[in-house]
């Protein structure tokens, strides 16, 4: 084999790294911060661009890459086809590839201004943080799962919603950033199911390894469920009955799913995350609205 085909990857297995399915949830919170900012959008639109693309393939796609990096060998037990373990990505390449797109994830941030530099700088500390030593906070569930909430749900909305209006965004706009963050912790443990075998055998203590299947599901449910209540709370109590009747319609079709799911939640999580979480979305877009009269 020569030495072009041992250093130059294929680009799809460089797009397989980034995992272009995991960009849709800081995405979509970077349109929620949008939204919420309620401010008007004339001759923001590249900013909104920039962001989109900075939340996505650039910050969410160095996270995939980091973790890959740093989880080949856990991914050689749970999913040895992906690049690295497989060899389509060979050598330190994995590394470097998210060495490269943490600086390039830098640069996109540095032209959105104090804020979105900031966050970029947070969001990318988190991503190491997450999966490098000596933090690597994913070995612990509790920790990890957080850090994965606030950087793909809370982090995204809260730069939107500052870069758009040009200045530090309103406390109902973090509060409800915050919230949907802490809930997102739930969906990251549903996400640990499918990886139970590997990280049993490598030391990693997700939610389902430390409290078995059917409690951490359980955890998961209450994790995303509470945050929501308190949203609907809140929404009432700051004069939005409306968006919050939403939102309650939404939960409750969430809890009719993990009602579902919680009889057999290592058959059924992957159901859920096609189902359930689509909700928890869409009650994520209606509180941006709701926010817009608010903030």
């Amino acid at each position: 084999m020569s030495e072009t085909a041992i250093t130059r990857p294929d680009p799809s297995a460089v797009l397989e790294l980034f995992k272009p399915v995991t960009w849709f949830p800081p995405v979509w919170a970077f349109l929620c911060g949008v939204v919420a900012s309620g401010a008007p959008m004339s001759g923001k639109w590249g900013f909104a661009a920039l962001g989109l693309l900075l939340a996505g393939p650039m910050v969410c796609a160095t996270s995939q890459a980091v973790n890959d990096w740093f989880d080949r060998h856990v991914d050689a037990i749970n999913e040895p086809h992906r690049p690295i373990p497989s060899g389509r990505i060979p050598g330190r390449l994995g590394l470097y590839i998210a060495i490269f797109w943490s600086f390039a994830s830098l640069l996109v941030g540095a032209t959105l201004g104090t804020w979105g530099f900031a966050a970029t700088v947070v969001a990318l500390a988190l991503a190491w943080a997450y999966s490098a030593p000596p933090l690597r906070l994913k070995l612990n569930g509790w920790w990890g799962n957080l850090a994965c909430g606030l950087s793909y749900e809370s982090l995204p909305w809260i730069t939107a919603a500052a870069v758009i209006s040009g200045g530090a965004p309103a406390l109902p706009v973090i509060v409800m950033a915050l919230l949907y963050g802490l809930g997102a912790h739930g969906i990251m443990t549903l996400n640990d199911f499918k990886s139970i075998e590997g990280d049993t055998r490598t030391g990693v203590r997700s939610l389902p390894v430390q409290l078995g299947a059917e409690r951490a599901a359980l955890v998961a449910c209450w994790m995303m469920a509470v945050p929501q209540l308190v949203v609907i709370g809140l929404l009432f109590a700051w004069g939005t009955p409306i968006h919050a009747g939403v939102v309650i319609l939404l939960l409750a079709g969430q809890v009719a799913a993990m009602v579902k799911m919680l009889r057999d939640p290592k058959a059924l999580a992957p159901w859920y995350n096609a189902t359930g979480i689509g909700m928890y979305v869409l009650g994520m877009l209606a509180t941006a609205f709701a926010l817009r009269g608010i903030a």
